[in-house]
């Protein structure tokens, strides 16, 4: 066999078997990690519309759930969502009654965002959505797996300087 045939060319095709691309594909991590973060996004995607929300929904009643009041240029410094689609998550939170936006006392020239008694309801029956669709995503996965998992996904993340 010269080194430029596959070792087992029928390795990823055996019956019963999902993965039926080239075996350097399925060693490549980075191809892992994309196809695995698409199926999950999907999934909460799919659950997130289930429930009329959106993920960016789920981001900003977290955050003002865990930091309290933020004005807008916060939110989106902790959120990582843009400032000109913050306005817009911030309009259908605060059209469902979900967040409040007023002038902050401290400077009329910006507003400032609070959560609502509706919003918190909401975002604790999110955070169980998610929880179930976490679930389903990571099922073959054991819980020290998946605390691996996250630890070495933070790691990533952390690196690559993205906000969680």
């Amino acid at each position: 066999m010269s080194d430029s045939t596959p070792h087992d060319a029928s390795a990823a095709t055996r019956p019963g078997d999902r993965w039926t691309g080239a075996e350097r594909l399925r060693r490549l991590p980075t191809r892992l990690l994309s196809l695995a973060a698409i199926h999950s996004d999907r999934r909460v995607n799919e659950e997130m519309a289930r429930v009329d929300a959106r993920k960016w929904h789920y981001a900003v009643l977290a955050t003002l759930d865990e930091f309290g009041s933020a004005s807008q240029a916060e939110l989106s410094s902790r959120t990582g969502i843009h400032r000109s689609d913050l306005v817009a998550v911030i309009n259908e939170l605060a059209d469902r009654g979900l967040a409040e936006r007023a002038p902050d006392p401290a400077d009329r020239r910006r507003n400032m965002v609070t959560l609502t008694g509706a919003g918190r309801r909401k975002l604790l029956r999110l955070d169980k959505l998610l929880a179930d669709a976490e679930d389903e995503v990571l099922a073959p996965l054991s819980m020290t797996q998946r605390e691996q998992l996250a630890h070495l996904l933070t790691t990533l993340v952390d690196h690559h300087g993205r906000q969680m």
